[in-house]
């Protein structure tokens, strides 16, 4: 349950009068110089000046006093110092001397001029003092101002860095982009961010503006201090260094070469161990001294870029070893098969004919019997040849991908035209892929797709294998339904590569598939 506390009605007319009121310690001021000053003055007129200073001069010298207790002290002890003068001047100095009387003229005069002057001194230093608040407000207000609007970048720039991070863009593209918001919101004339390799030597992975020389991007050095960056890479921690030039002498030592007057380093942290540093190097002016601070929000969304870039080369890697022994499984049993059975079942048909033949003429129904039996074992060594190339084509591994799917594309069900625009051989693992790629799609095409005919096309782009499958089916397929394509997906992920599939209802499908020529 919250509590609200409502102000009285009358308030917000009393918070003028409040606020043009003084300190109470500015009103003691005030009364102590009054105290203090008029005594000391009128001492000295009555004894030292006494008979120098006509009477005009001596009211000035207390008006100047009234005038000061004004200005210190506001208008309650300006008013008071007033009177206190008026007494003053009245008593020692005017005629009939040591008399006061408030019905002499002249005492009135000098009454109301002292009380006039206390008044006009105390709105003086009011409105001096309240145009000091307004500038100091002013002042205020604009830093207030300068402060959100660094914060709104700053908040900005972490937007479009996280953006990039969670999309999963690769660490080589994030690194420059990281470096040139961190430039750009600090204004650094280059920002280099560096990894620490395991033999101690950093390596500039990226940098934006106008580096020296020696932070190149691609450079490896090893960074001593006095340098920021050498000091991060040493302590884990921040670390700054400001005026490098001022304490260059005719040595020409590294800091010098830089050429720089400020220098900021932040440490890249990944998964607890030190990963490398970011920095800024300034050659004008001094960077503000909460920029360390401003930067560990770059410096962590950097350290989970590369956490994630590992996590995922770990998975696909995990992956490519998985479907690499799954290959090597099914071409060993794809070998035994050949090997082993196949060849013990061709010599058991050929068994089965001799026995056939030796059958004496007369017994002409075990003659059949034996044909059947055979003929049926030619039938069941065929299916397991079926099988064993569905398991592993041997013609994959001895003639390549073009012959393999010339094979392929014979026995499928419907016409397909072949379009194999390459005939360099890739690494095994990607020909495999490829492979399975295009039987798996066939497949599909045979069996769901109602097509007359399809159509595939390989061709090699650049470093990658560019595979294309289109049938003119009726398309509506769903690699989510459990069709095989998850499983080829999986694969082709494995291996670095992508693939993608269009299958609108009545428009047929198509598949796409691009796979690195070398597996990383």
């Amino acid at each position: 349950m919250q509590t609200v506390t409502r102000e009285p009605a009358a308030a917000p007319r009393r918070l003028p009068a409040r606020r043009a009121r003084l300190p109470v310690r500015r009103r003691l001021a005030g009364a102590l110089t009054g105290l203090v000053v008029l005594p000391l003055l009128t001492l000295l007129m009555h004894t030292v000046l006494r008979g120098i200073l006509n009477l005009s001069s001596q009211m000035l010298l207390y008006l100047v006093a009234v005038v000061v207790v004004g200005l210190i002290g506001g208008l309650l002890p300006a008013l008071t110092a007033a009177v206190a003068a008026a007494t003053l001047v009245a008593y020692y100095f005017m005629a009939p001397i040591d008399a006061f009387a408030i019905a002499d003229p002249n005492n009135v005069v000098a009454l109301v001029s002292f009380l006039g002057a206390a008044a006009v001194s105390s709105v003086i230093g009011l409105a001096a003092r309240r145009t000091q608040e307004a500038e100091t407000l002013a002042t205020a207000i604009a830093e207030s101002r300068e402060e959100l609007r660094v914060l709104v970048a700053e908040q900005a720039s972490l937007r479009r860095v996280a953006t990039l991070v969670a999309r999963g863009v690769p660490p080589a593209d994030i690194f420059p982009a990281v470096a040139q918001e961190v430039g750009s919101l600090f204004g650094a004339d280059a920002t280099p961010i560096a990894r620490l390799d395991p033999d101690g030597v950093a390596t500039v992975v990226a940098v934006v503006g106008e580096p020296p020389a020696m932070l190149a991007a691609g450079s490896r050095w090893k960074p001593e201090p006095p340098l920021a960056i050498a000091m991060v890479l040493r302590t884990g921690r921040s670390a700054r260094t400001d005026d490098y030039h001022d304490g260059c002498g005719p040595a020409d030592n590294a800091d010098c070469r830089l050429g720089i007057r400020s220098a900021v380093a932040a440490p890249i942290v990944v998964e607890g161990r030190l990963w490398g540093t970011i920095g800024i190097l300034g050659r004008h002016e001094r960077f503000p001294a909460d920029t360390e601070q401003r930067m560990v929000g770059f410096t962590e969304l950097i350290g989970t870029a590369v956490a994630n870039a590992d996590s995922r080369a770990q998975l696909t890697a995990s992956r490519a070893r998985i479907v690499a022994a799954a290959d090597d499984a099914r071409r060993r049993i794809e070998r035994d098969l050949h090997d082993g059975t196949q060849q013990r079942l061709v010599s058991l048909c050929l068994q089965l004919r001799l026995a056939q033949s030796a059958v004496p003429a007369e017994s002409s129904e075990l003659q059949r019997q034996i044909g059947r039996v055979a003929e049926e074992l030619t039938g069941a060594m065929e299916e397991l040849r079926e099988i064993a190339r569905g398991i592993h084509p041997a013609i994959l591994s001895e003639g390549g991908l073009g012959p393999a799917l010339r094979t392929l594309a014979r026995r499928a069900a419907i016409p397909v035209e072949l379009d194999i625009r390459t005939d360099d051989r890739a690494a095994e693992p990607i020909e495999v892929a490829a492979y399975y790629v295009v039987s798996e799609a066939l497949t599909n095409t045979t069996k769901h797709a109602h097509a007359s005919y399809a159509h595939v096309s390989v061709e090699k782009r650049g470093s990658r294998l560019h595979l294309s499958i289109r049938d003119d089916g009726e398309g509506g397929a769903d690699p989510a339904r459990g069709s095989g394509l998850v499983g080829l997906r999986d694969r082709v992920h494995a291996l670095d590569g992508s693939i993608e599939v269009n299958s609108r209802r009545g428009e047929g499908t198509a598949i796409v598939a691009e796979l690195p020529l070398r597996p990383n």
